[in-house]
C-alpha cells in the first residue's frame, strides 16, 4: 500500500482576490518571528512561478519579510504538490521544500475575471516571477511590457530552461539542462555512465541567481527614482556560469574535463581513500598539508619524493601516489585516521553522511 497525498495536494481554493486576503500564510510550513523588522518587509511579490528555480527563489523573498502571494492553477495547484511520495501531514514534502511563508491563490487565467485579478495583482506588486514559456504570459496581456506603464516600478522576472532567443522552444526542466548544459559529463565514475546530481541543483543556482538578481534591482529601484526592470534567468547560463574551473579549463586552456568520479582534477589527494573500514575524505590543499599527512601516516617520505612533493607533481602522478596513501591508512580506521590528522591540521571527515544523518549534526554550521 502507498503513501496518499493530503488535501492540500489539490491546491488553494479558486476565486479570491489575492489581495482582499489577510497576509496570512495559506500554505505557510513556517513563521516569521513576531516584531520582528525583515530587510523586504514591505515588498509584495506575485509570483507566478511553479515546480522549484521560481518558487525556490519567492521563498527566500518571503524569509526575508517579503508578503509572496503564489498564483495557482484551479483543483490542481503547483505540479510539485503531486510529486510524491514522501508525503507529510500536510502534503507533498517537495512543495513545501520551496514554498514556506507564502499565501496561495488559485486563478484561471483563461478566465477574464480570474485574469483581472491576476492583472491586479500584477500592477500592485513590486516583484512579480514567472517560468512560463518564453512570451506566455504576454500573450495573456501580463508580459512586462503590458504592465510597465501602470506599474512602473515593477521588476518582472522571467525564468525559463534556455532563455527567451534560440532555445526558447525548449523544455526547461532540470534534468534535461544537466545533461545538454554538461554537468552530466563531469559527473559520475570515469568508467561508467554519465550522472545526474542526486538534487535538482541547476534549478537551485538558477533559483539564487534569481533571487541575487532580484536583490540588486530593488536596490537599483531605490538608486534611480523608483524605475523598475525587466530581467531574464535560464537554467542553462546558471549552470555556465557554476562549471567554474571546469569551464575555464576549457576556456582558458582546451582542456576539455572527464568525469573522475570522486577525484579533482586539479588537487591530489582531494578524494575519498580507503582505511581498514571504509573511506575518509581527504582535502590536501597545499603542499604544507601534504607533508603533514605523509609523516602522519608514517610515509614522510612521500613529501620528499620529487613526483609527490608539490600539486602539479601529485596531480601528474595520482595513479602511484593513491595507492600508496591507501597502503598506509590500511593500518587503521578511519576514525582512527581522523583523529590523527585533525592533529596536524589535515581537512579530512570519516563520515559520508546520509541526510539522516546529517539532521543529527546541526551544530556543525
Amino acid at each position: 500500500m502507498t503513501d496518499q497525498p493530503e488535501p492540500s495536494s489539490k491546491g488553494p481554493e479558486p476565486g479570491v482576490d489575492p489581495l482582499a486576503q489577510s497576509g496570512t500564510t495559506a500554505d505557510a510550513q513556517g513563521e516569521h518571528p513576531t516584531g520582528t523588522t525583515l530587510p523586504l518587509d514591505g515588498v509584495l511579490v506575485a509570483d507566478f512561478s511553479r515546480v522549484l528555480a521560481g518558487p525556490l527563489a519567492t521563498m527566500t523573498l518571503a524569509d526575508l519579510g517579503a508578503r509572496v502571494i503564489k498564483v495557482e492553477r484551479p483543483g490542481a495547484g503547483d505540479d510539485t504538490r503531486k510529486w510524491g511520495p514522501p508525503w507529510s501531514e500536510t502534503g507533498a514534502t517537495y512543495f513545501e521544500s520551496a514554498n514556506r511563508n507564502k499565501e496561495s491563490v488559485a486563478l484561471d487565467l483563461t478566465d477574464p475575471e480570474d485574469l483581472a485579478l491576476a492583472k491586479k495583482l500584477a500592477l500592485k506588486a513590486d516583484v512579480l516571477v514567472e517560468n512560463f514559456k518564453p512570451g506566455g504570459l504576454a500573450k495573456l496581456g501580463l508580459g512586462y511590457e503590458d504592465l510597465r506603464d501602470e506599474n512602473p516600478g515593477l521588476i518582472y522576472a522571467s525564468i525559463s530552461g534556455f532563455g527567451s532567443a534560440g532555445g526558447r522552444h525548449l523544455a526547461g526542466y532540470d534534468f534535461l539542462v544537466q545533461a545538454v548544459g554538461g554537468l552530466m559529463s563531469i559527473t559520475g565514475p570515469a568508467d561508467g555512465s554519465p550522472y545526474k546530481a542526486g538534487v535538482a541543483l541547476v534549478d537551485v543556482l538558477c533559483a539564487k541567481d534569481t533571487t541575487i538578481g532580484l536583490l540588486s534591482a530593488l536596490e537599483a529601484r531605490r538608486r534611480n527614482n523608483g524605475r523598475g526592470s525587466h530581467l531574464e534567468i535560464n537554467l542553462l547560463s546558471s549552470l555556465q556560469g557554476a562549471l567554474v574551473n571546469q569551464g575555464q579549463a576549457y576556456l582558458g586552456a582546451g582542456k576539455a574535463p572527464s568525469r573522475m568520479g570522486n577525484e579533482h582534477p586539479s588537487i591530489v589527494p582531494y578524494q575519498l581513500l580507503e582505511c581498514s573500514d571504509g573511506p575518509l575524505a581527504v582535502t590536501v590543499g597545499n603542499d604544507g598539508q601534504f607533508a603533514r599527512m605523509a609523516a602522519a601516516l608514517g610515509v614522510a617520505e612521500l613529501a620528499e619524493d620529487e613526483r609527490f612533493a608539490t600539486n602539479t607533481e601529485r596531480v601528474a602522478h595520482r595513479d602511484t601516489l593513491v595507492p600508496l596513501l591507501e597502503k598506509a591508512l590500511s593500518a587503521n580506521t578511519a576514525q582512527h585516521w581522523q583523529d590523527v590528522l585533525t592533529q596536524v591540521g589535515v581537512p579530512r571527515e570519516r563520515w559520508v553522511a546520509s541526510i539522516r544523518e546529517l539532521s543529527s549534526r546541526k551544530n556543525l554550521a
